[in-house]
């Protein structure tokens, strides 16, 4: 619970399916037996072993050759298998562990047969994406492969990402190292959004150092990338008349926004390079606010026009990497109650300010400062906003 917890707090969607061995016990027993009846897997006293030989592209996925091949694996070497290489398919059971009843006794499955038998059974006998950690390619990754292309006699996989380690000071983070995070207690000090900008700023192939200076630079770009965002909110869906011809700094933008998209598109093409995707972004939120501020004193359908556009792409595109979440009000009701409430407190903090009583006024401001509620004073009176990242 607290991972789909977690997961929904950092606005990941939860998959269609959540598997568990447990519950495919009948389809991972026909898969053994499958590679059985094929020579591609042997019993032995209750044990049964994929034969590794049986395969002649094994290890095509770590490209290792055979001889090196043992040194990814995880158990001390049985010397009743045919082949050092040859690993579980299917365990005996022991005393005290859980077991389930199979052709060959009572026993357990193995490690990657599981994930082979539950992969063909809701996802089909051949993958699109299949992801995972890079330590995971050998030998599970690669036994995967093994198990499911003998079987079947098709691909298993047609692209596979493997995403490198988050790291403290350098080291993977992990339970073995004593230096891991919760998601949780990271949610406690970084908005979500903050911390998925975090966690795209590399190429997923790329390790990350997890560390407070990386993280606060994430909350300052997403603040930035919201501000700017809230800037053009009063443009959207103006209806301004689109035939009013752009002028040098309107059709300059307008080109930067056809940019931002081919970048954007050409960056995630490239093997999801969700760095270089960023960047397009972050560069025309620049040029946006160097946009407002040169054109703050004029008024055209064709601004209009333009800064609609500039929002629309930029949320498009905002929202197929997650770094950017409107607040929602529950409902209309509460949205005027909170307005009227904020009139309210400025008010009062207008009375005091009218009254030379600075304290009271920098008391109100600070404090709301604290609920994360912004004050912006200005000769025309004081506007409020709700500071997100």
């Amino acid at each position: 619970d607290a991972y789909f917890e977690d997961s929904g707090n950092l606005g990941i969607r939860a998959a269609d399916v959540h598997p568990k061995a447990t519950e495919h016990i009948s389809e991972i027993v026909s898969l053994i037996q499958t590679l059985i009846d094929k020579q591609a897997a042997y019993e032995i006293d209750g044990d049964v072993y994929y034969r590794v030989n049986h395969f002649a592209e094994y290890g095509k996925l770590s490209h290792r050759k055979p001889e090196d091949l043992l040194a990814g694996a995880r158990v001390e070497i049985d010397e009743r298998k045919e082949d050092p290489r040859d690993f579980d398919l299917w365990k005996k059971s022991k005393a005290e562990e859980p077991w389930w009843d199979s052709p060959w006794g009572k026993g357990r499955p193995g490690w990657h047969i599981e994930c082979s038998a539950m992969a063909m059974k809701h996802l089909g006998e051949t993958i699109d994406i299949h992801t995972g950690g890079h330590d995971l390619i050998f030998p599970h990754h690669e036994n995967e492969i093994a198990q499911s292309e003998v079987a079947t006699g098709k691909p298993f996989v047609r692209y596979w990402m493997h995403v490198a380690f988050l790291q403290i000071d350098g080291r993977r983070m992990g339970k073995s190292e004593s230096n891991f995070i919760f998601v949780h207690d990271a949610l406690q000090q970084y908005a979500p959004e903050a911390i998925r900008h975090f966690l795209i700023s590399a190429q997923y192939r790329h390790p990350l150092d997890y560390n407070s200076t990386s993280l606060s630079e994430s909350s300052s770009a997403v603040r930035r990338l919201n501000n700017c965002l809230d800037a053009l909110k009063p443009y959207r869906d103006v209806n301004g008349d689109a035939s009013e011809t752009l002028n040098d700094a309107e059709a300059a933008l307008f080109q930067s926004i056809n940019t931002m998209r081919q970048d954007f598109e050409l960056a995630m093409d490239d093997d999801f390079n969700t760095a270089g995707a960023l960047g397009a972004i972050f560069k025309l939120a620049g040029e946006v606010n160097q946009f407002l501020a040169a054109t703050e004193d004029s008024v055209s359908d064709a601004k209009r026009n333009v800064l609609d556009q500039a929002y629309k792409n930029m949320i498009e595109v905002c929202s197929v990497l997650g770094i950017y979440a409107e607040e929602e009000v529950a409902s209309d009701e509460h949205a005027a109650l909170t307005e009227q409430l904020m009139n309210l407190i400025l008010e009062i903090r207008q009375d005091a300010r009218q009254r030379k009583d600075w304290e009271t006024a920098d008391k109100i401001r600070d404090q709301l400062d604290q609920l994360n509620v912004e004050l912006q004073d200005s000769r025309t009176g004081t506007t409020w906003k709700i500071i997100k990242g």
